[in-house]
């Protein structure tokens, strides 16, 4: 159902009274905005019958006025209006937008008494994150399986992207690759088969839109009481326990051969 519309109101001038329109909101827009830090965020205030008046909008915090009309008040030139001729609505835009620029903001016209509405800011950081240990040891010829979910966004990456330290993995001439990815869920697995040593490397999951994520892998030659991805921790953190105890078994050895 479309707002009602105020009563006119009267206004003096040169001695005659004039009945003019009262300007109002239209609330047909998001009151609370979620964006992304590095990202732009935009708050559109929606005025009818506005006339001659104009629209400011003002961070509620410290009371700051930061644009009037198209005109910017702040020295952060982050903050900008944008309105086209014959719209009736006046968007606040903030560029790179920072975790600090969460909060109130208040879109107001120029007119008494004061006619405001009130906007909520929040500020997210994207991330990704890898399931599983940050060190993986492997024995030459196993798989790498490696998934990373990306959490905190306000919509979902448009890309995923795969390093081994500086080389791109995802379009690798290397055999045996495979990366499936799910952009609504914002989830990634990248598998190897058949790895070598020189598969080792740093892994480092990229979203477009978030901080990366990176793991360490190591491919061992040979037999080695290695931890097999997949494996539970334990193996990981008993591993130098079984050399220090074999180590003290070889030094028992060699001083009953004395």
């Amino acid at each position: 159902m479309p707002p009602s519309r105020p009563s006119p109101v009267s206004e003096e001038e040169g001695g005659i009274e004039e009945e003019i329109e009262k300007p109002y909101f239209v609330n047909s827009t998001d009151m609370k905005v979620v964006g992304g830090v590095g990202r732009t965020a935009f708050l559109h205030c929606r005025v009818e019958q506005l006339g001659n008046r104009a629209v400011m909008w003002i961070r509620k915090r410290d009371l700051h006025v930061l644009t009037v009309g198209l005109f910017t008040y702040s020295t952060d030139a982050r903050f900008s209006a944008l309105h086209s001729e014959g719209s009736d609505t006046w968007t606040l835009r903030i560029a790179s937008a920072q975790l600090t620029d969460t909060g109130a903001y208040e879109c107001q016209v120029t007119i008494e008494p004061k006619m405001s509405q009130e906007f909520t800011l929040h500020i997210v950081e994207a991330s990704a994150r890898l399931t599983g240990p940050r060190e993986i040891h492997m024995v030459s010829g196993s798989n790498i399986n490696l998934t990373c979910h990306v959490s905190g966004s306000p919509e979902p990456p448009q890309q995923i992207l795969w390093y081994r330290g500086t080389t791109l993995v995802n379009y690798s001439s290397r055999g045996g690759i495979s990366v499936v990815t799910d952009k609504l869920t914002g989830t990634s697995r990248l598998v190897l088969t058949r790895t070598t040593s020189a598969d080792s490397g740093n892994y480092t999951c990229v979203p477009a839109n978030a901080e990366p994520a990176s793991v360490s892998v190591y491919i061992l030659n040979g037999e080695h009481p290695a931890a097999i991805q997949g494996g539970s921790d334990r193996n990981l953190q008993t591993l130098p326990g079984l050399l220090l105890l074999a180590g003290a078994v070889s030094g028992l050895h060699n001083l009953t051969q004395r």
